[in-house]
């Protein structure tokens, strides 16, 4: 994906404000349904939710860190489950009313892709439960965490 996305990067913070047209021609179908029209991908599908690899999770459409796997739990929810962000600017907080719901959208601080919703359930230390679409994130081994 990085050949074809020329802002994808690990390691680059600067905010990223794209056309939708851009962004449709860098990123797969599924990532670009997920992340730029805030779709959802079915229940249990994702490897990434019971996935146990030490490293680091970034999103698929910009490279962004969003979270360390030490921070990954399982919630039972269908989708991969964190209870804390990698830092306080990698995530935007966003109310969405929709579907007759009132929830907390997650959004990368980076690049606004739609990430998930963060729900008040999850265990300590934060309480949250950060539940994520696995086609919006990347894994990269390594840190010594779980």
């Amino acid at each position: 994906m990085e050949k074809k996305n020329p802002i994808y990067s690990h390691t680059d913070s600067n905010k990223v404000n794209l056309p939708e047209e851009e962004w449709k021609k860098m990123l797969p179908a599924d990532v670009f349904y997920i992340a730029r029209m805030k779709g959802t991908e079915r229940p249990w599908t994702s490897p990434f939710e019971k996935h146990k690899e030490i490293g680091t999770y970034y999103c698929a459409a910009c490279g962004n860190p969003l979270f360390k796997s030490d921070t990954k739990f399982e919630s039972g929810c269908g989708w991969p489950s964190f209870y804390e962000p990698l830092g306080k600017g990698n995530i935007i907080y966003t109310p969405d009313n929709s579907h007759g719901m009132s929830r907390t959208e997650v959004q990368c601080g980076r690049c606004k892709a739609h990430l998930g919703h963060v729900f008040d359930d999850g265990p300590p230390p934060t309480g949250l439960r950060y539940c994520i679409n696995g086609v919006i994130l990347d894994f990269k081994k390594g840190d010594g965490k779980k």
